[in-house]
């Protein structure tokens, strides 16, 4: 790719952007044509869900400027909220004269669950697993040759005991299964189900339940950015008076978690858009997410920021991320399709690193301007074109009408109407 740098992007039309990110990606034109149309037809998605009676579209936006792992990055993000795309972009834009975003990913590995109950001795059941340890693995790992054949499967078991719960004592296996390219779900739900009669046998116990966890902790991606400091200032604000101002925001996030979840979820806001756009589960994620910040016991943040020996803005971010580029709706949706082409991405991993960094761009963008002019400045202004739009407005008209709702700094629908007749 040339670049993700695309100056002026928000001027263009819609036909404009479409040709601008194809060429810019070296994709045809047709390849991202899923997009202008909803990305899915109501015949497709009768085969996706139950019950379907028609379809709900989301916008997608294309996040620019981000350089990762030295690669440039178009990133197709799915959200409502306005801001969340421009931000992010604007923050990758920083992030750029630092070098970029610098992402690493562990081995792909999912947890699976076994509950075992109704044991009359859970020490003894937890040592009798262990000692078939080889055969039970052995086992997993002929259950899917193709996976196999890729270099996944079965890598550890290991055994809990629950002494005391609402039923009394239970043991709890982990299958720890690499899943390669995939979310992983359907091979380690499988892999469970056809380990548990084994399982029984061996302890003499009930596998009870027998399902994928998705506090998927061994299976982590982290990403940095360094941002100069000369770079944060604008308007009236030094660099180093928005670097400090981040750098306390972080600080009141990492203490206290009313503030964190508000924290945690500038960053899935992020987070989540690259997710859905790219047919994932974002469920799974956020859940995934929010019990890592509370891993220690306390709920806090998942990113941190600081500063270097230079002065400069440093931000990580880490946690898990369970996503796959094979199988689900990532190879049915068209506009998932189209996503995953769109950013040149051949393994989960790349789709992982790029996921957490937006993640990092879009908390930063959040922590800027809590820190700065307020969080309501950017919002009010995009908000209030939507509220514009609501109220009837057309063409010119609509900035019009926004830009007097902000400097009226009363964003109101009743407002837009009588605005718009006033102008007529």
């Amino acid at each position: 790719m040339p670049s993700s740098r695309i100056p002026g992007f928000y001027n263009l039309s819609l036909a404009e952007r479409l040709a601008q990110a194809a060429a810019a990606a070296d994709q045809n034109p047709e390849t991202l044509a899923p997009w202008t149309s909803g990305g899915l037809s109501p015949e497709a998605a009768d085969h996706m869900i139950e019950n379907v009676i028609g379809l709900h579209s989301l916008p997608v936006g294309l996040g620019l400027n981000f350089l990762i792992n030295g690669r440039e990055v178009l990133v197709p993000m799915a959200v409502e909220e306005p801001s969340v795309v421009a931000g992010a972009s604007f923050m990758a834009k920083l992030a750029r004269a630092g070098g970029g975003f610098s992402a690493t990913t562990t081995d792909p590995l999912m947890i699976g669950q076994m509950q075992v109950i109704n044991i009359a001795n859970l020490h003894e059941a937890k040592f009798k697993i262990y000692e078939q340890k080889v055969e039970l693995l052995a086992l997993a790992d002929s259950i899917d040759p193709v996976l196999k054949k890729f270099g996944g499967g079965a890598r550890d078991l290991e055994v809990r005991t629950i002494e005391d719960s609402a039923i009394g004592g239970f043991l709890v296996i982990h299958l720890i299964y690499d899943v390669r390219d995939a979310m992983g779900a359907n091979a380690v739900n499988t892999a469970c189900e056809r380990l548990a009669p084994q399982v029984e046998r061996i302890t003499g116990g009930k596998v009870h339940l027998r399902i994928l966890s998705n506090l998927a902790d061994r299976r982590i991606t982290r990403v940095r950015c360094t941002v100069p400091v000369n770079e944060l200032a604008f308007g009236d604000f030094s660099g180093e008076t928005v670097r400090d101002g981040i750098i306390a925001a972080y600080a009141f996030a990492a203490v206290d978690p009313y503030r964190a979840a508000t924290h945690n979820k500038g960053i899935m806001n992020g987070v989540d858009a690259v997710v859905l756009a790219t047919g994932n589960d974002w469920r799974a994620i956020e859940a995934g997410a929010h019990a890592y910040a509370a891993r220690s016991g306390q709920y806090t943040s998942l990113s941190t920021w600081g500063k270097d020996a230079e002065g400069n803005l440093v931000g990580t971010l880490e946690m898990p991320m369970a996503v796959g580029i094979i199988g689900g709706a990532t190879k049915v949706h068209p506009a998932a399709k189209a996503a995953i082409q769109l950013m040149g991405i051949k393994t989960a991993s790349e789709l992982a690193e790029i996921i957490v960094s937006v993640g990092l761009a879009q908390n930063m963008a959040a922590l800027r301007a809590l820190a700065t002019e307020g969080i309501q400045r950017g919002h009010m202004s995009l908000h209030a074109r939507q509220v514009a739009v609501a109220a009837g407005a057309q063409g010119e008209m609509i900035e019009k009408v926004a830009a007097q709702m902000v400097a009226e700094k009363t964003v109101r629908i009743d407002r837009a109407e009588e605005i718009l007749k006033e102008m007529k």
